[in-house]
Order: C-alpha cells, then sequence, then structure tokens
C-alpha cells in the first residue's frame, strides 16, 4: 500500500485529539514562564537567520516572489517583530499597577497578562512566510500554546513552515497542521480559546460563526478597498513612485494594504497619469511581463477572476496603460484604467492584483464623500501638503489605518495597532498589540483583614445607605461628612 493511503486522514476527531493534547500541555503551566516563551522566539528567530535563503526559494516559487521582496517584507520584518517581542516581553508581562478608590480602602489593584489557552491561527497565502508566524509571535509571547493552519495555496512555505516548526519549536505546544478545507473545516469545529485568521471576508465570516458556537474571541485580518486621494500641490515624482511601491512592489498587488483605487481631481488626472506611466517604464521596462521584479499571479483562479474585472464590457475601454496578459505564466501587466463606472464590478470587491482604477472629482474634498460611501476599508492614503486637508482626511476617513504622503508603511511600525474596523476586520497585532490580543487583561484586587466597616452589612439603615450612596458615586470628603452628620438628601 502506498505511503499516501496509509497517511491518516485529519478529520475531526484527530483535531479533537490534537486540542486536548495542548491543552494538557498548557495545564501544565509549562508555557506561562518568561523562559520558555523567550527560549520559543529565540528559536523562531534562529530559524528565520538559519533558512532565509531556503525560505526565499519557497516564496519565489510559490508565487515568483523577487528575492527583495521575500527577504525584506516577509523575512526581515518577521525578524523585526521577534526581535521587538525578545526585547520587550519582560515588560509585557510586568502586571499594571493601578489606583483604587476610597470605596475599597484599603487596597491595591493591578492589571495581569495572562495567556488565553489554546490558540488557533489560520493563515493567508500572499504574505505566506510573515503572515503565517507574525501572530504566532505574539501567541507565544503571551504564554499560549498554538496551532498554526498555513494557506494550502502557498503550498511550497506551507510544507517549508511545518518542517521548520517541527525541527526548531517545541512541539508539545506549537504545532502545524496542513491541508485544505476539509482540514481547516476539522479545526474549525473544536473549541479554541481564540482564533486568528488573515484572508478574504466571505471566509472571515465562516471563521466568525464557527467561533460564534463556542463563543470563542476572534481577530479577523480582512481587506477592502484601499483608497489613495492625490491632492494637485505635491511632489508629483515622490508620490507616484509610493503609490507604485504600495501597489505593485508588494506582491503584485496582492496584499491586503495596496492602494485598491485612486482619486483625484478631472483637473489633475492626466498629469497623474503620465507620471504613473513613466515610472512603470522605469521600474518594470516596456515589457512587465517579462520582469523579474513582479510577482505572479498566485493561480488560475485569481487570473480569471481578474480578467472577468478587466474584460467587462464597461471598463475594457478605460485602459490607459497596460492590460497585457500572459495566462500561461499567470502574469498580467500593471494596469492603469481612468474613470471607471462606479458600479462595475472592479470598483465593488478588492481587487488584489495589478489593476488600479482611477476615480475623478471635481474637488478634492469631495473624494471623503467617495470613500466613506463603502464599507470601511483596511487602509486609507492621502498624497497633499495642505494641512487643513490632512486634517479633515484623518477626521473624516474610517479605516484601520491612514497614512499621509505614503502607502503601506505603517505595517512596519510596531507602536501603531495593524488590523481593520467594520468588514476590513476585527482586533489588531504587531508589536504589544500582538501581545494583548491573545491575553487576558486579568483584574485583581488585594485586600486585607483590617479596616471592614459595618456599612455594607445587615441590618440596612438610612444612615448606612446615605453614606453608601456617597461612596459608591464618588463623593468627595465634604460629601462623606454631610452623610455621617446626616445632612445629605437620600
Amino acid at each position: 500500500m502506498a505511503s499516501e493511503e496509509l497517511k491518516k486522514v485529519f478529520d475531526a476527531e484527530e483535531a479533537s485529539l490534537l486540542v486536548k493534547e495542548l491543552r494538557d500541555t498548557f495545564a501544565t503551566g509549562r508555557t506561562r514562564s518568561y523562559e520558555w516563551r523567550i527560549s520559543q522566539l529565540k528559536a523562531l528567530l534562529k530559524l528565520t537567520d538559519n533558512h532565509e535563503q531556503e525560505i526565499a526559494d519557497a516564496l519565489n516559487s510559490d508565487l515568483c516572489k523577487p528575492q527583495l521582496e521575500s527577504v525584506v517584507y516577509e523575512i526581515a520584518m518577521l525578524k523585526s517583530s521577534c526581535k521587538a517581542a525578545l526585547k520587550e516581553l519582560k515588560h509585557w508581562m510586568t502586571p499594571e499597577k493601578v489606583k483604587t478608590s476610597i470605596t475599597t480602602f484599603p487596597s491595591s489593584a493591578e492589571i495581569v497578562p495572562e495567556p488565553l489557552g489554546v490558540v488557533l491561527v489560520i493563515s493567508a497565502w500572499n504574505y505566506p512566510f510573515l503572515l503565517s508566524l507574525d501572530p504566532v509571535i505574539g501567541a507565544i509571547a503571551a504564554g499560549n500554546a498554538v496551532v498554526l493552519k498555513p494557506s494550502e495555496i502557498a503550498p511550497v512555505t506551507s510544507s517549508l513552515l511545518e518542517k521548520l516548526l517541527r525541527d526548531y519549536m517545541d512541539c508539545s505546544c506549537i504545532k502545524v497542521v496542513e491541508g485544505a478545507v476539509a482540514e481547516t473545516s476539522a479545526l474549525l469545529e473544536q473549541k479554541w480559546d481564540k482564533i486568528f485568521y488573515t484572508g478574504n471576508g466571505r471566509v472571515g465570516r465562516i471563521v466568525m460563526a464557527a467561533a460564534a458556537k463556542h463563543l470563542t474571541p476572534v481577530v479577523l485580518e480582512l481587506g477592502g478597498k484601499s483608497p489613495v486621494v492625490v491632492d494637485s500641490d505635491i511632489n508629483l515624482q515622490v508620490a507616484t513612485r509610493r503609490i507604485l511601491a504600495g501597489k505593485w512592489c508588494f506582491n503584485n498587488g496582492q496584499a491586503c494594504i495596496a492602494p485598491d483605487y485612486i482619486i483625484t481631481t478631472k483637473d489633475y488626472a492626466p498629469k497623474l497619469v503620465d507620471a504613473l506611466k513613466n515610472e512603470l517604464e522605469n521600474f518594470y521596462g516596456k515589457n512587465p511581463l517579462e520582469s523579474k521584479d513582479l510577482s505572479r499571479i498566485v493561480n488560475s483562479n485569481h487570473f480569471a477572476r481578474l480578467t472577468k474585472l478587466l474584460d467587462e464590457d464597461k471598463v475594457s475601454g478605460k485602459i490607459v496603460h497596460g492590460g497585457e496578459k500572459d495566462e500561461s505564466k499567470l502574469r498580467i501587466a500593471p494596469t492603469i484604467l481612468l474613470d471607471v463606472p462606479r458600479d462595475s464590478l472592479i470598483m465593488n470587491e478588492e481587487i488584489f492584483g495589478p489593476l488600479l482604477p482611477i476615480l475623478t472629482v471635481d474637488k478634492v474634498e469631495e473624494s471623503f464623500d467617495v470613500i466613506n460611501s463603502g464599507a470601511k476599508p483596511l487602509a486609507a492614503y492621502v498624497f497633499t501638503n495642505n494641512k487643513k486637508l490632512k486634517e479633515r482626511f484623518v477626521m473624516s476617513v474610517s479605516a484601520g489605518g491612514l497614512v499621509v504622503n505614503d502607502t503601506n508603511i505603517h505595517l512596519a511600525v510596531h507602536t501603531l495597532p495593524f488590523g481593520g474596523v467594520g468588514e476590513s476586520g476585527v482586533g489588531a497585532y504587531h508589536g504589544k498589540f500582538s501581545f494583548d490580543a491573545f491575553s487576558h487583561k486579568k483584574a485583581v484586587l488585594y485586600r486585607s483583614f483590617v479596616g471592614d466597616a459595618s456599612l455594607r452589612y445587615p441590618p440596612y439603615t438610612n444612615g448606612k445607605l446615605k453614606l453608601l450612596k456617597v461612596l459608591m458615586q464618588g463623593g468627595g470628603l465634604l460629601a462623606i461628612i454631610r452623610a455621617l452628620f446626616g445632612w445629605s438628601k437620600v
């Protein structure tokens, strides 16, 4: 019998046994110690250092991702997250002292971060190394046992993750489950202490529904149509290069925070289009389908989806640059479209690919109404030197994160939370926010046996009522004196 036939199917029963094993391990307290957490974070860092080229090769195999993008935007960012956790972990774990009130005098109080327990991380295919392990850093730092489910759409990276984590990490507490829909479904049937999912809204709803059966909290890192507002009083070349970097230099547009569409004025649009064309040729040459600096479309399904967006009758005539496709190589050239109808398919779903529509308005301020008429995006960008426009953008546009005069780079700032709002996600992570995402903030109040007052005990009297009412409402010293002498009204 072939080895494949002998391989045991991972079903709900297997998933249940896996969770039980991890719960038993977690119950020993193994993952709670500072020493264990540090050892696992160091192991993760060592894993990344020792296998950098192997990781980059896997990403190239799955996505034809350029070496620079793999090393900088996946491997280096993962290392940065790991080093930040190693540096700050002791501080993150320290209980936070908080004030108490006269109501509980004498007393002291603190907020103690504790691990949630056994958590599930389901990652995405577009950044299959970073988006798999970045949440795992937070889960380990918080002291949890973890199951990682990598995306089957990036199979080489998924297989490598399973091998490397098995070789480097504590497998009694950290496990990888490979597979597709059946395996993910089996995992989602189990009771977890938290589920962290990165992907699209359709699957996000499935994850949330499964979690609701067990009242399991979730973090959902989704996406949306991230807009770029372009004003006219700017350094056009710098702005153009930064828009291109955020769109095509991030996995050829296959990124949750990639610019999804541009809004600019009718008068400024021709200049912007010309600048985008020039810089695209500088970046990728006259035949971008042959460029080694562009990732390919991940698979034939996504190629067909993007082709459908581009071939819609009301859209196909709006292409002002690019549009070339090579289905055999799963490549689509960087494509700019001008004045696409707002009711078109391309403007009503996240593009997640190398197509960039431009909408035009009479006045740049009108762009905020366009953005707010749709679902809240994961990111929103504005390019302007106008102080009032910046302020209005920050105040009126609701998105997971905002960047002024650049794109995507907020992702690398560990002191900022990264997450969505509304349909673009639930919860946030990065830096201490990752630690918090996988921790419970436990309230602890300490009292001694001294200072026991009879106020709250029967028999209840009118005097006790007056004094307790003042105390519970946070009354000042004068109010307390008035209550003691019976001068206050009940």
